[in-house]
């Protein structure tokens, strides 16, 4: 085989690899592209676990009053017992749950107890002028505010991962990827929604 064949050899190849070439980069880059994409989705499935988690702990800061409050109610107000009753089982739903949905539920059905307990409050003037329950009020009222704030962060961090997982090209990878939509909002209770009743503890 002469110098001229060899030549017409190489020169035959250079188009194969050329192709080769540009295939190796497009799955370098996309292969590039697609852990990159992966790792963010996986960063913000773990600001939504981590967001949650500080929604749970003000939850449980407030649950751990509820014991007290029904102590000080049952010492003025023993005859309430369906209201009283209500809020210990809510509490006990509360503690049971296990997942971020049967949290939600169970601290609503606890939303709407309390309320109705504090609108009976109204009928016993010495209990709402008991230091030991007004103590009790103001903590859980701080308790209902940081739960509204971590709440707020939950959603916001919840969106900003559905979004992302559901827009294309990201929704490609996420299906590939096993990442799918989380439905688990943090809505306002029925009792948060409706106006407050009017409660003077001062009197």
């Amino acid at each position: 085989m002469n110098t001229l064949d060899l030549r017409r050899q190489r020169g035959a190849m250079k188009p194969w690899l050329l192709v080769l070439i540009v295939i190796a980069v497009i799955g370098v880059g996309c292969g590039s592209s697609f852990v990159g994409r992966y790792n963010q989705m996986v960063a913000m499935r773990e600001q939504v676990r981590q967001q949650w988690s500080q929604v749970d702990v003000a939850i449980k800061r407030r649950s751990d009053l509820i014991p007290n409050l029904v102590s000080t109610v049952k010492g003025f107000a023993a005859q309430e017992q369906k209201v009283i009753g209500e809020v210990t089982d809510a509490r006990a739903a509360l503690g049971g749950a296990r997942t971020p949905k049967d949290t939600i539920a169970a601290n609503n059905q606890l939303d709407g107890a309390l309320s109705r307990l504090l609108v009976i409050v109204e009928n016993y003037p010495n209990l709402k002028s008991n230091a030991n329950f007004l103590a009790l009020q103001d903590e859980l009222t701080g308790s209902e505010n940081r739960i509204a704030i971590e709440r707020r962060k939950y959603n916001e961090a919840l969106q900003t991962y559905n979004t992302a997982i559901s827009t294309f090209p990201n929704s490609l990878v996420a299906r590939l990827g096993g990442f799918g939509y989380n439905s688990d909002y943090f809505q306002a209770s029925t009792a948060e929604r409706a106006a407050p009743p009017t409660v003077d503890f001062s009197k």
